[in-house]
Parts: structure tokens; sequence; C-alpha cells
């Protein structure tokens, strides 16, 4: 019979940064998700790194800021599961690269892309260990109201999204 337990780990990554965590299946998952992020918004900061589930089972890692790439690196450790991929980036929003990622062929799910605290729920076995979900933020406190409808639409025509 094998062991099992569950976990609840913290991603840490600094302030100000957004980050991508996913689900890949090829050792190629590094040179893709690179060549995806670059030319998707050429000059971006960002780290990334994959957790092989076979072979050597390195952490596979790539990125145009070093400290990034070194985050993303101790956060798949840290995890330990395998065929695992995290984007940490800097002057740059999920938003503007998501859909190029999901595109790459190897990714199979994103479980998150976001810039607020993230818990992840693995479960362990003798076999190793998996991601079963995220914690992504904190809880809502309320239904928003009028002035809070307004102050979003200002927000998203400040950015460029809405005119």
């Amino acid at each position: 019979m094998n062991d099992f337990s569950m976990e609840i780990l913290q991603l840490e990554y600094p302030e100000g940064c957004n980050i991508i965590l996913g689900q890949s299946h090829f050792i190629k998952t590094v040179e893709d998700l690179y060549e995806a992020i670059i030319g998707t918004v050429p000059g971006s900061e960002f780290g990334l790194a994959f957790s092989e589930a076979s072979g050597l089972r390195l952490v596979r890692s790539d990125g145009t800021n070093l400290e990034l790439k070194s985050i993303a690196e101790k956060n798949l450790l840290k995890l330990g599961c395998g065929h695992t991929f995290m984007i940490v980036l800097s002057k740059v929003f999920p938003i503007q690269i998501l859909n190029q990622v999901k595109n790459v062929p190897e990714v199979c799910r994103i479980y998150c892309a976001t810039g607020n605290p993230v818990q992840v729920i693995v479960a362990r076995s003798d076999q190793g260990g998996g991601v079963m979900g995220v914690i992504d933020g904190e809880p809502p406190f309320a239904v928003e109201i009028a002035e809070d409808i307004e102050n979003r639409l200002q927000l998203l025509q400040k950015i460029g999204y809405k005119r």
C-alpha cells in the first residue's frame, strides 16, 4: 500500500512580480516557453523553470533575469512535483502572455496566473508529488457596489483595456 499525504506550500516571489504556475510534459518546455514569452513581449524580464518527472529529474530553467530564474527554480524544488513549471514575471503581466503560454504544445494546464500570494496544495505518495490545486489570494468581503464598478472601469480604461 502506498503512503499518502497532503501539504500546503507557500510560493515565494518578490512583491510586484507575477507568476504563472502550470503543468507540462516534455523537456522542450523550457525552450518553448522562453520563445513564447520573448516573442510576445520583447525585452521582458522573467525567469522560468520546469521539473522533469523521469530520467535525471532535474529542474531545467532559463530566463532573462538570473534572480527571477533562481526564484522559479527554488519554488519548484520546494514543491517537488514532476512536470510542473513556474514563470516569474517582472514588469510583465500574465494577461500579456497567457494565451501564448497556453498555446505551447507541451503545456497541459495552468494552475494560476497571478500577483497574489499563492499556496499550492500538493499530494504526496511513494511515487512523488502532484499539484492538486492552488489557493490564489484571499477571500472576498462583499459584492461590488456602483462606486466599485466605476473604479473598476476607470482602472481598465487607465491601463488600456477599455475605451
